[in-house]
């Protein structure tokens, strides 16, 4: 998890990770910062030097830079929208995908060839996935998206993410004022509610148009980003990333259309957990907490006739919230969920490109290390939602849905997904072994009662056998009832 999720600003001298040199919290350091990631000063990136910090170069003042730039101030100061200006982080986005990715491939519309191989690719995936998993096919509909359409169709999911811990920052900043203040600063506040709004709308425009560059479907982050029940490639950026492996390219497109559709198979058929790894996220953005005492200290030392001492201070990290317990108990759980997620998936893929695909084990370490060394996507979870996912949590997980299935059988292993409490814990990936060989509770039974009571209805009386109760164990309720048939198929 990054040293300061959520936070606006970096810490001085941020210690290095010591299992690959990088800085914790992903590239930018600083997850929903204004530091680090674009945005800080002297950035281009920075709303405010987007707009002013070319005027003064080396050819002059350009009066129509400097009417463009106040206009889009004036824009920028009126918007009255959500936490996050989201028009401003669709154009951004939009803008960096034509500038180019960062290894200097453009984007471009997809071509009839290009669009077949990939529904040809994803029709072939889900053939090979029906042999491996008694989870079916979770995708109606195949396509091929340009970089630019990736931006659009999965804009409205990162908006349902970002918005309630943007929204929760800016409650925390407006609830630290005292009444009389706030209506005497009522101006700045709304002042600072645009700018909030621009600054978290630039980094994220930002954020996703440098991600859409690097990414090769909708479910890179382990998340469902697209539409639901629509399988996507992206195959610009799957050339992109077969360049250089020793892999044919069809292979490659198959390996990673085999990831996209497990993925949909997983989250179209197991009802909660798209809420459950929302309510997650959601459950941090309630757990924010800001400093109050420091930002009462700093809001009372701000010169109003110096409107950019406030960007100072934000550099300065003078909203940066505290990591409070709720905080960590919801990255815990959201940490462990992804895990689960992205270990089923690596397995579930594993089993069924081996016996098909020469360069399945190549294919697989290359993500693996892309994971461990912290890819565009989990750099951009981590500027984004404030977690970065641990790559030992996935190779446990992966290790523990295998093992699952030497067991047990597919059919067994997937059964877990029924409920949430039939899952792994974060203890269990330490001790895979353990959780593969004890005894788990039927959820069904409970399950089906729960629903004929919602119903109104009675539930169904088992069927009993002669001379005794339904599993004839004396017990007068039916098999299931106390788990021994969930276990006997697991």
């Amino acid at each position: 998890m990054s040293d300061t999720p959520f936070g606006f600003g970096v810490p001085p001298e941020e210690p290095e990770d010591g299992d690959d040199g990088r800085k914790k919290g992903g590239e930018g350091g600083n997850p929903f910062g204004f530091g680090g990631m674009p945005g800080g000063p002297g950035d281009p990136n920075n709303p405010l030097a987007a707009m002013f910090g070319s005027l003064g170069g080396p050819g002059g003042m350009n009066p129509n830079d400097l009417g463009a730039a106040f206009q889009r101030l004036g824009q920028m100061l009126s918007y009255e929208g959500g936490p996050v200006n989201w028009d401003m982080a669709k154009d951004i986005a939009r803008q960096t995908v034509a500038q180019g990715a960062t290894d200097g491939s453009k984007d471009a519309s997809v071509g009839p060839q290009e669009r077949a191989q990939a529904e040809e690719a994803l029709r072939l995936a889900d053939l090979w996935l029906d042999g491996v998993t008694s989870l079916p096919s979770g995708a109606g509909a195949t396509v091929a998206w340009s970089r630019a359409e990736w931006v659009e169709a999965t804009l409205p999911v990162w908006k349902e993410l970002v918005d309630p811990v943007a929204e929760r920052v800016g409650a925390a900043m407006g609830d630290v004022l005292p009444e009389e203040m706030q209506a005497m600063a009522g101006p700045l506040l709304g002042m600072m509610r645009s700018m909030g709004g621009a600054m978290f709308g630039t980094q994220i425009g930002q954020a996703l148009g440098v991600l859409a560059g690097e990414v090769v479907g909708s479910t890179d982050v382990g998340l469902p980003l697209g539409p639901a029940g629509k399988a996507a490639l992206l195959p610009r950026n799957i050339t992109a990333f077969g360049e250089g492996l020793g892999v044919p390219q069809e292979e490659v497109r198959l390996y990673l259309a085999l990831r996209e559709a497990a993925h949909q198979r997983l989250f179209a058929h197991v009802p909660w957990l798209r809420s459950h790894l929302f309510g997650a996220v959601e459950g941090y953005a309630r757990g924010i907490a800001v400093d109050t005492a420091k930002l009462e200290d700093v809001v009372g030392q701000l010169d109003p006739s110096r409107p950019e001492e406030l960007q100072e201070k934000l550099q300065q990290g003078m909203f940066q919230p505290e990591d409070t317990p709720e905080q960590k108990a919801a990255l815990a759980r959201l940490e462990t969920a992804l895990a689960l997620v992205e270990g089923w998936v690596d397995a579930v893929v594993h089993a069924a490109a081996q016996p098909h695909l020469p360069g399945a084990d190549a294919l697989r370490e290359t993500l693996r290390r892309r994971r461990a060394t912290g890819g565009p996507a989990e750099q951009t979870f981590a500027t984004l939602i404030g977690l970065e996912l641990r790559p030992r949590r996935l190779r446990d997980a992966s290790r523990l849905w295998a093992s699952l299935a030497d067991a047990r059988g597919a059919e067994g292993r997937d059964a877990l997904w029924e409920h949430p409490d039939m899952l792994p814990t974060a203890a269990d990936l330490d001790d895979p072994d353990g959780f593969v060989h004890h005894e788990h509770a039927d959820f069904s039974e409970l399950d089906r009662m729960l629903g004929a009571a919602a119903q109104g209805t009675a539930p169904e009386k088992p069927e009993k056998r002669a001379g005794g109760d339904a599993d004839g164990d004396g017990d007068g309720r039916g098999e299931g009832g106390d788990g021994n048939k969930g276990d006997d198929a697991r």
